[in-house]
């Protein structure tokens, strides 16, 4: 508690705040069942009876730690987005004062091998693109500043606060192909005839390959331009 114009005022933990604070609570199992059940079958696909029967409670218990099912959703986007942004920051502090070329392959090295760690975090993101129906979040009203972190922390941008969009299209190619192949990874490893790691370290590869000339024919382009500036 605090006291605030002579006022007592009681900061009460949200359910995710509580979840991260005690991972074997309850209401921590129920995020990480919900985290898997979502990424397999999206928002409308899951239920939160499957939830429940997943966890081993009953649906009553898990109203009681969670609310609604649109609660827990926005719960899981939530925190996969704060992990992600973690994950962003680690990286940031990996690749400042490198160059381009270099910071680009650590960064998509390590965003390749945090997402193939954590898949249900591009299929939710998939689900999210292609549904129509989908359920809105309120991190979709944050999702251009996220993108704008993202190019800060790949050393695309040199503004936190808002890349411009030619940036951010870069950036979602990036992190949209590592999300293709971390979603398809079912369907593509079978048809490759590979193993998981074989497909991982060509996921990089090829994701490198196609960004990499293009990023740095894009910074040749701006040192030249900051030349006739000059």
């Amino acid at each position: 508690m605090s006291v605030f114009q002579g006022r007592r005022i009681n900061f009460m933990a949200t359910p995710l705040e509580k979840a991260r604070k005690n991972p074997d609570s309850m209401k921590a199992k129920i995020l990480q069942s919900a985290r898997k059940l979502f990424g397999r079958y999206g928002f409308h696909g899951t239920t939160t009876r499957m939830i429940a029967s997943d966890v081993g409670i009953d649906i009553s218990t898990l109203y009681y730690h969670w609310g609604e099912k649109g609660d827990l959703y926005e719960s899981v986007v939530l925190d996969m987005n704060e992990g992600m942004r973690t994950k962003l920051i680690e990286v940031e502090n990996m690749i400042k004062g490198r160059p381009l070329a270099e910071r680009l392959q650590i960064a998509i090295d390590e965003m390749v091998e945090y997402l193939f760690d954590l898949p249900e975090i591009s299929n939710i993101t998939i689900f999210r693109y292609f549904t129509k129906n989908r359920h809105e979040s309120n991190f979709d009203k944050r999702l251009p500043e996220f993108i704008s972190d993202i190019a800060y922390s790949m050393g695309l941008s040199e503004n936190r606060a808002e890349a411009n969009a030619s940036t951010k299209m870069m950036v979602l190619t990036i992190i949209n192909s590592i999300h293709n192949f971390v979603s398809g990874e079912s369907f593509f490893l079978p048809m490759l005839g590979i193993s998981r790691q074989e497909y991982i370290d060509l996921t990089k590869d090829t994701v490198k390959f196609f960004s990499l000339s293009d990023f740095l024919q894009l910074e040749k382009v701006r040192e030249e331009e900051k030349g006739l500036a000059g």
